[in-house]
């Protein structure tokens, strides 16, 4: 995932991993976790562009900060989740739960709990 670049934030999920550990699916119409060096605050309003494992098509996304890790923690980096809002929100979401269908969490690194 990239920093944030004039106001727009730039998520890649490059693969099926990553998803996994950036996604939050316990947050009320689903959540991401951007790895970022970038300020935020708790109920700020977001926007990013975020891309899936194996699509090219940017997705964009607004949602509220809803969790803030501000230093790097063992094996979970520094950055911060959003709650997903908005039509694009719940296509996104829709999208990360097909990806992620039938995958054991077993052994699998989150970046949040």
């Amino acid at each position: 995932m990239q920093p944030r670049m004039g106001g727009i934030i730039h998520a890649n999920i490059p693969d099926v991993e990553t998803l996994f550990a950036s996604y939050m699916p316990y947050v009320v119409g689903g959540g991401l976790f951007v790895p970022s060096k970038q300020t935020v605050k708790l109920g700020e309003e977001v926007f990013l562009l975020a891309t899936l494992p194996e699509q090219s098509i940017k997705i964009p996304l607004t949602g509220k900060v809803i969790w803030v890790s501000q230093k790097q923690n063992g094996i979970k980096p520094q950055g911060f989740g959003i709650q997903l809002g908005g039509e694009k929100g719940v296509y996104f979401k829709t999208e990360a739960e097909r990806l992620l269908a039938g995958l054991k969490s077993e052994g699998r690194r989150s970046y949040t709990m």
